[in-house]
């Protein structure tokens, strides 16, 4: 099998190989060798505790810039928002682009097309919508190659089973996980030592913040994404798994 990103060719042996031989690298290492590698890098993040670590790393790498994707799905907290601007101030050399559901600006016009509280009615139309559909134009709209995503094996759910590398086919992009194998506190202690904002809700008991309306506290005993979708038999929105919303297209 043969892996192809754009002008990326890989064959699912080389990426085994490379998932194998890159576990050695510290996450600085890994960021700069996937910068030098490959064409077209981006970072997508939601401004999560390992995204935004990644950021500032990318920050203290020289002569490395990567601009970031950030989805505004319209129903993300104030917090969330506050956050943005803080960052776009403390790495202005990081672009961040900024993709909404497709002609829609703001909650308002969310509501008058697809109806109130579209989450619970139809939730996967509604991760399509807001979620998975922007993302993937972003990628068309940048030409993007390779991203950066902050997803950790640690952070539970179907994330138990991350690698390094990863071959997104539906959407045919690399995805490179630089923290795959750091826990949440090693991650915190970083944002710490290296005094990087992030979102004041994680003092308020969050550990994973997604949209207000399925983001709650979790337990000291619960993994970090349990608290998004409580109760729900789901762990993603459908970024990471764009295979299972091919018919929305």
């Amino acid at each position: 099998m043969t892996v192809t990103s754009n002008s990326i060719k890989l064959t699912s042996e080389h990426l085994n190989f490379l998932n194998e031989s890159l576990q050695s690298l510290i996450p600085q290492d890994l960021i700069k060798w996937a910068y030098l590698t490959f064409p077209n890098l981006y970072q997508t993040t939601a401004f999560g505790l390992t995204g935004l670590a990644i950021t500032d790393m990318i920050s203290k790498i020289p002569n490395t810039k990567i601009d970031l994707i950030f989805i505004d799905t319209l129903y993300h907290f104030p917090q969330t928002h506050d956050l943005l601007a803080k960052i776009e101030s403390k790495y202005p050399n990081s672009k961040i682009n900024v993709f909404k559901p497709q002609g829609i600006s703001n909650e308002t016009e969310f509501v008058e097309k697809y109806g109130d509280q579209l989450w619970e009615s139809n939730d996967k139309y509604y991760d399509y919508l807001v979620k998975v559909e922007p993302i993937q134009r972003s990628y068309k709209e940048l030409n993007v190659n390779v991203v950066l995503t902050g997803r950790r094996k640690t952070q539970g759910g179907s994330r138990n089973t991350l690698t390094i590398l990863e071959f997104d086919e539906v959407n045919n992009v690399i995805k490179i996980n630089p923290l795959w194998d750091w826990d949440f506190k090693k991650v915190k202690n970083y944002i710490d030592e290296n005094k990087v904002p992030y979102n004041e809700l994680l003092d308020l008991g969050y550990k994973s913040v997604g949209d207000w309306h399925s983001t709650v506290p979790v337990g000291d005993d619960e993994d970090e994404r349990s608290g998004r979708w409580k109760n729900k038999a789901k762990t993603e929105c459908g970024i990471h798994i764009a295979n299972e919303f091919t018919n929305f297209k």
